[in-house]
């Protein structure tokens, strides 16, 4: 049947991706399509590249036709690394520093190539116990200066110790050559307005660093938060302020951090329970003692944490198993989540699920990923070892923290007072619940050395990114001639690198688009 003729056009970009185009070419023509981002649609007139129908040319009238075609790529991350600033993190702190090159260096690897955005919060979003003027809660808003800057401040101090160390070790840039000194760069609501943002950027290659400053150097000034937070850590109320706030216009610390099409990552480094609590029910930490380990204290432990969240199976000193839980003011176990004297579990698994359910609808395998380097023992990961949920033999830990250590190192320094961590249990299923596939994400805070620990979890993230392909081609190039002059041709374009990248066509796997194997093979696991 004789068609009219059609003419290939450019529609409007949608999202600005800077520093890359997408480009299609065949025959005597080159039809460049404007940048776009990560996972965006590639629009023009499409169709098979295979197909040579005859076409009678007709000049009275023109039809546009606009077919869409998804171009298989997504390379941005968002990170938000959620880290524990109470006075036992000194020495964590300065191992997340010393090893935090084998984490950037899976997303920097050439064949990963990632997108970044890494933001930083702490676990201290207040408690009744913990005057605020001295802790300074942060509430999940994202802290980007040098903690040289900030140990003048006091926030490595803790019970009248300097644990300066834990910053200085490693970081060896000021406010004055670092933060002071971050580049202007865009977000998705910005309109193009740059400006410096509280999170480290790369995009592209190009970071938001000065130019004599790598993302690992720069992390290692960023990362440790001090041991002046409060002791009653609110892991999972930080997550969720940080990453809601990222999304409100009035927050001049998140706005804009996340990216709809982004793949998100939860980092959590913590020696401790999560304690967020419900503030309608505080005076558990002050008067009223029901989740005391011991009434006769003169105030409150971190043993509410757990007395008021977990409960566990069996009698004791060895439980089967332990779980989050909600109990009531009067200790009564079961209560519906509105009674809750610490924030129900729900909240936050539904508040991510809803993050996840909106990125599937932009990509429908994307998954939202969730990691602890927390208080298991080592070889937890691989099932080689198993949390024992177990009273302490030492009344005094006991009372400190309701249950016994999850993991212990020894501290060469000092033999009688080891590195100890107690077990998670509302992280830990909080994490599971974003669980992909079989592999636990969670690591022994227990050790030494986290390279393998930031490894597995980067790679986790690498195993998100996919590798570009097109699901369709580029068809008539040409409308003047008599046949269909196809372009089975798209490459991809990095301005900033000057490089260009032919994307394959992709294949076709139970009903899904997938790169061929040529190019996922190029990415070693």
């Amino acid at each position: 049947m004789p068609r009219a003729p059609t003419q290939l056009r450019e529609t409007p970009a949608l999202t600005p991706w800077p520093g890359r185009r997408i480009e299609s070419r065949g025959g005597s023509d080159v039809a460049s399509l404007r940048p776009y981002r990560l996972a965006s649609l590639v629009t023009g007139l499409l169709a098979g590249c295979l197909e040579h129908p005859v076409k009678k040319v007709t000049y009275d009238k023109t039809q546009v036709d606009d077919e869409t075609v998804n171009v298989q790529i997504n390379k941005d991350v968002d990170i938000l690394f959620v880290i524990d600033n109470s006075g036992s993190m000194a020495d964590e702190q300065a191992t997340l520093s010393k090893n935090f090159e084998a984490f950037i260096g899976v997303l920097e690897r050439d064949d990963v190539d990632a997108n970044y955005r890494i933001g930083i919060t702490t676990t201290d979003s207040g408690n009744p116990l913990c005057k605020s003027a001295q802790t300074t809660p942060e509430g999940g808003k994202l802290v980007l200066s040098s903690c040289l800057d900030r140990m003048a401040l006091g926030d490595f101090t803790f019970n009248m110790d300097d644990y300066g160390y834990a910053c200085s070790d490693y970081c060896k840039l000021d406010d004055a050559a670092l933060t002071d000194r971050i580049k202007p760069t865009e977000t998705q609501y910005s309109e193009g307005e740059a400006a410096p943002r509280r999170w480290i950027e790369r995009i592209e290659g190009r970071t938001n660093l000065p130019d004599d400053v790598s993302t690992v150097e720069a992390f290692q000034c960023f990362g440790p938060q001090g041991v002046s937070g409060c002791g009653m850590e609110s892991h999972l109320e930080s997550m969720y302020l940080a990453l809601a706030q990222a999304g409100r216009e009035d927050s001049p610390t998140n706005y804009g951090f996340l990216r709809d099409q982004a793949i998100l990552s939860v980092v959590f480094i913590t020696d401790e329970l999560d304690c967020s609590y419900n503030p309608e029910f505080g005076e558990i930490f002050t008067t009223d003692k029901t989740f005391w380990s011991n009434p006769d204290d003169p105030q409150a432990t971190s043993a509410v944490c757990f007395n008021a969240g977990v409960k566990c199976d069996g009698d004791g000193p060895t439980y089967a198993n332990c779980q989050s839980a909600n109990y009531g003011i009067d200790g009564s176990v079961g209560v519906p989540d509105d009674q809750a004297v610490l924030r129900p579990l729900s909240k936050y698994v539904n508040f991510l699920q809803k993050l996840e359910d909106d990125k599937k609808m932009k990509q429908p395998d994307q998954e939202v990923l969730v990691a602890l380097i927390a208080g298991v023992p080592p070889g937890y990961e691989t099932r080689d070892a198993d949390i024992v949920y177990q009273d302490s033999d030492d009344p005094e830990f006991q009372d400190l923290f309701g249950i016994g250590a999850g993991c212990t190192l020894p501290n060469a320094m000092d033999p009688d007072k080891p590195q100890t961590a107690v077990p998670p249990v509302r992280e830990r299923e909080f994490a599971e619940a974003f669980q992909v596939g079989e592999d636990r994400n969670l690591f022994s805070i227990c050790q030494d050395d986290y390279s393998e620990a930031l490894r597995e979890i980067a790679k986790k993230l690498e195993e998100q990114i996919k590798p570009a392909c097109m699901t369709k081609c580029v068809k008539d190039i040409d409308p003047s001639t008599p046949v269909v002059d196809p372009s089975c041709v798209l490459t991809e374009i990095n301005v900033a690198e000057d490089s260009r990248q032919d994307i394959p066509l992709c294949d076709e796997v139970d009903g899904e688009w997938v790169a061929p194997p040529a190019r996922r093979s190029a990415s070693p696991s």
